[in-house]
């Protein structure tokens, strides 16, 4: 819509188009001079969805106010930010469905359960109370327009996403230590952890509510002291997250607890892979904003401006948070898990010198082969005969003339001199009477 502004009806000048703009142009092009003396409202109906522009000129005159009102046909909402209402709608439904999962799992194994499952069920309830407010806050504003009430429901979302932040830097920080399942406990490191995750939700509620505040325009100098804490939280978060779960991968391979390793790999690789994707997105972004004083940046990203800016971090963390979630989830063997250390089967072939000469499996078999030797008693059949039979009693005889010896060759536990030895005769003379008088 092109206006020129006269302050008197007697001239009408016009602007001048191409003779074929109309047949290239989606909508129609208006052009009309308006006089200030019995200016009227005009009235553009919008049959197709486009980018729309009102470019006024002064003929007679310097100073004029003009008013431009965009009615939409879905509500008062801005036309870049009407997508984010469909999407934080879709985005809530998916994570309830997500938290309903979860908590089937958790009231099913509610007896297992160890501590940082008990977190993520915390945080998967907070987001989707923080998803239905951010999309409550477009709706209200899509119906109400901008107002006080949507103001204060802004600054409501904006508490619930610095919180958000933090939560979701705290678990992960204390995942990548090992709690529950390397570690039972933290000690006073969980302490540590609260407080960063605290001072890093209080810095982030400030950038919040100051960027509501304060254009860019005006901030100057004074946005640095704003940036600059959240910042040095943020690092705080990275740099101590990476150096966890290094430490734990390490923990975890020389002990060769294999399957413990396998779980917090695939963290690490997920970790990886989101901060490839972030930056990957980032370059390309920069790359598309480099051309933003072209005319026609506007009118050809105005529909994608709000994933560029909010939609793609939402899913890169919904993502995160969902694989996560899958990991960790409750199952029936949560504390055997968490508690046991797998046997390492895997012998590096090594050994050393202090090793030799101590006891082990070797002096076990020893013995066993050693018992294997010895003569074992008869079976017990419950028929005890008192007459021992020749065999027997010539064994015992020539088991019992045979002295023990020591090494040097004497006698041991011998009486008498000279091979003089106790003798069996007798009372194997005694024992078969006996047998005769039964």
């Amino acid at each position: 819509m092109y206006l020129i502004v006269s302050s008197s009806p007697g001239s009408s000048p016009f602007f001048v188009v191409s003779h074929n703009a109309t047949e290239k142009s989606n909508a129609l092009i208006l052009t009309k001079a308006v006089h200030l003396k019995d200016a009227g409202p005009i009235h553009y109906s919008l049959k197709k969805t486009g980018y729309y522009c009102v470019v006024t000129q002064g003929y007679t005159i310097d100073k004029y106010n003009a008013v431009v009102e965009f009615r939409n046909a879905y509500g008062e909402l801005q036309a870049t930010q009407i997508p984010k209402l469909p999407f934080y709608g879709a985005m809530s439904i998916i994570y309830a469905l997500m938290a309903g999962y979860w908590g089937f799992l958790y009231y099913q194994h509610r007896h297992d359960i160890l501590a940082v499952q008990n977190y993520i069920t915390a945080i998967l309830v907070f987001l989707v109370v923080e998803m239905l407010i951010t999309w409550g806050y477009y709706d209200f504003q899509n119906n109400g327009g901008s107002g006080v009430g949507s103001k204060a429901f802004l600054i409501v979302v904006g508490i619930l996403n610095a919180a958000r932040n933090s939560f979701s830097f705290f678990l992960l920080l204390i995942v990548c230590m090992g709690y529950g399942v390397v570690k039972h406990t933290l000690g006073r490191t969980m302490i540590y952890v609260r407080w960063l995750a605290a001072a890093h939700f209080v810095f982030g509620l400030v950038y919040s509510i100051t960027s509501l505040v304060v254009s860019p325009e005006s901030a100057g100098p004074f946005v640095l002291l704003i940036v600059l804490p959240l910042a040095g939280t943020l690092t705080a978060f990275y740099v101590w997250t990476l150096n966890s779960l290094n430490l734990t991968l390490k923990d975890l391979r020389e002990r060769k607890q294999h399957a413990k390793e396998a779980m917090y790999r695939k963290l690490w690789w997920s970790i990886l892979i989101s901060i490839i994707v972030i930056f990957a997105f980032f370059f390309f972004t920069s790359f598309t904003f480099a051309s933003i004083n072209d005319p026609d940046f506007v009118p050809n990203h105005w529909k994608s401006r709000w994933f560029v800016l909010d939609g793609w971090l939402n899913i890169v963390y919904f993502v995160d948070v969902a694989f996560v979630a899958y990991i960790w989830r409750p199952t029936a063997n949560n504390r055997r898990f968490a508690m046991s250390d797998e046997i390492a089967q895997d012998d590096d072939g090594n050994f050393e010198i202090g090793d030799i000469g101590v006891p082990d499996d070797w002096d076990d078999d020893e013995e066993a082969e050693a018992g294997k030797n010895q003569p074992h008693p008869p079976p017990v059949t419950g028929i005890t005969s008192s007459a021992p039979t020749q065999s027997d009693r010539h064994q015992q005889n020539s088991t019992r003339s045979i002295p023990r010896e020591s090494i040097d060759g004497e006698t041991i536990f011998a009486v008498g001199e000279d091979g003089d030895r106790f003798s069996d005769d007798g009372s194997d003379e005694e024992n078969a009477k006996l047998v005769n008088k039964r």
